[in-house]
């Protein structure tokens, strides 16, 4: 029987089909644009028209995937849990694992006294970091990554905040600082952040593996950690896929079919627990009396 493993993160979908001796089938990476409900059920109809079985074993992981999981009673593996499973399966002899997400990082200490630190609620130096200083960069991910393989030097940029980080690399453009330093010390403020606030302090040290989207795509990246750690990491194969082929690993308790779990996901409505405040306007008049009365209220004010 085949064993899905869905990994919804907060940016992107990743799927990985394995057979019954753990071998990967089938892969895919895709940015759900906050579609998610529409992406797994595209993603699932996809894997279904490549292979002829209809009973599957199904489990997601990811931190947008608990909500769906939970409401729809599909099985649910913590992305952490889930990447320890990935790497006893696939690389045993890992001491540290650094993994960099969309909005999300962490490091697992594996050997000696096991330990998971992760990033709270601020996305400061994950890829959705990345993606606003390439931004203001006013150059693509790929380019910044290039430029950054150039540099001479490296400035101090802040990366706990975005905002913070803005307020660094802005005075370095109007000095004429180049693009090349620039990117390159974005990526060293990435390294200080994820080691700084997540190592608490302790050695990271033996076999280092990289794993989630920012280290698998910026190779500048991964440099600066191997020269700040003094130690070479490796990238492994599949390596965006690991939290997904943990919740493959971790799907063996329950079996669907395609027919059965695609029609949930097709009636699934989010719960109220998730709804936000109400609506301002009641009806459109309600809108039209209040766009009508507030220049109004302006001018009175300004009167004043």
């Amino acid at each position: 029987m085949l064993r899905i493993g869905m990994d919804i993160g907060s940016t992107t979908l990743k799927s990985v089909v394995l057979d019954e001796e753990g071998t990967i089938l089938y892969q895919q990476y895709e940015r759900h644009y906050a579609q998610i409900t529409d992406k797994v059920i595209e993603m699932l109809k996809h894997i279904r028209s490549m292979f002829s079985k209809n009973t599957i074993h199904f489990c997601i992981s990811g931190s947008a995937g608990m909500g769906l999981a939970n409401e729809l009673h599909i099985p649910f593996a913590q992305e952490v849990y889930a990447t320890r499973a990935a790497i006893k399966a696939l690389l045993p002899e890992t001491d540290v694992v650094i993994e960099l997400g969309g909005e999300d990082a962490k490091i697992l200490f594996l050997s000696g006294m096991m330990d998971v630190c992760m990033n709270g609620s601020c996305a400061g130096g994950t890829g959705a970091f990345i993606d606003q200083m390439a931004t203001l960069l006013g150059i693509s991910q790929k380019e910044m990554n290039a430029l950054a393989s150039d540099h001479k030097k490296i400035y101090s940029i802040a990366s706990r905040c975005g905002v913070f980080a803005k307020s660094d690399i802005q005075p370095l453009l109007n000095q004429g600082a180049c693009k090349e330093d620039i990117s390159a010390s974005i990526f060293q403020a990435v390294v200080n952040q994820t080691i700084a606030g997540l190592a608490h302090g302790r050695k990271i040290d033996g076999n280092i593996v990289y794993l989630g989207g920012p280290l698998t795509f910026f190779s500048e990246l991964r440099a600066a950690f191997d020269k700040t750690l003094h130690k070479q990491g490796i990238c492994p194969p599949y390596s965006l896929y690991y939290v997904a082929y943990g919740a493959a690993l971790l799907s063996k308790q329950e079996s669907f079919s395609f027919d059965v779990l695609l029609k949930m996901l097709g009636d699934y409505r989010a719960s109220d627990q998730y709804a936000s405040c109400p609506p301002l306007f009641k009806s459109q008049k309600e809108y039209q009396d209040f766009t009508s009365r507030h220049p109004k209220e302006s001018q009175i004010i300004k009167k004043r």
